[in-house]
């Protein structure tokens, strides 16, 4: 059946079968540690960290090399001790903000995280601006200037 098709359909099909099994690939199908508690700790650092080089992506989710290393940093550092904010912390001094999934509000990104919040009350006071002044002038108007 599958050879009466056309080539292009043929190749569409083994495309989209392809593009299926890729985001397998990006799994890190090893457990990083026997103790349940442990592997809970590793895969949650993991979900709050940003692939650098992916950017839309955790290093959960990442199979860049970047990605890699990262993981297996962390491993580490689980495995010497160091708490979540110890690794938290490591990770931005050495990376920056932009690491972290969720970023942390602070003072320099204030305005990026009160800019929705800003532009909807700018874009209300506006609105309201621009009616008063159109109802003002149907008022102005009055029925007289329907009479000429």
């Amino acid at each position: 059946m599958l050879l009466q098709l056309p080539r292009f359909v043929r190749s569409l099909c083994l495309a989209l079968l392809l593009g299926a099994a890729m985001p397998a690939l990006a799994i890190d199908y090893e457990k990083a540690f026997d103790d349940p508690a442990m592997q809970a700790r590793y895969e949650h650092i993991n979900r709050e960290l940003r692939c650098l080089v992916c950017q839309n992506q955790t290093i959960a989710d990442s199979n860049a090399t970047l990605a890699q290393d990262l993981r297996r940093e962390v491993r580490e550092m689980l495995v010497a001790g160091k708490s979540d904010d110890e690794i938290r912390t490591f990770m931005i001094e050495r990376y920056g903000d932009f690491v972290l999934y969720r970023p942390r509000m602070t003072a320099g990104n204030f305005l990026l995280w009160a800019a929705p919040v800003l532009l909807l009350l700018l874009g209300t006071f506006v609105g309201i601006r621009i009616i008063r002044k159109q109802a003002a002038q149907v008022n102005d108007d009055g029925p007289e200037a329907g009479k000429s």
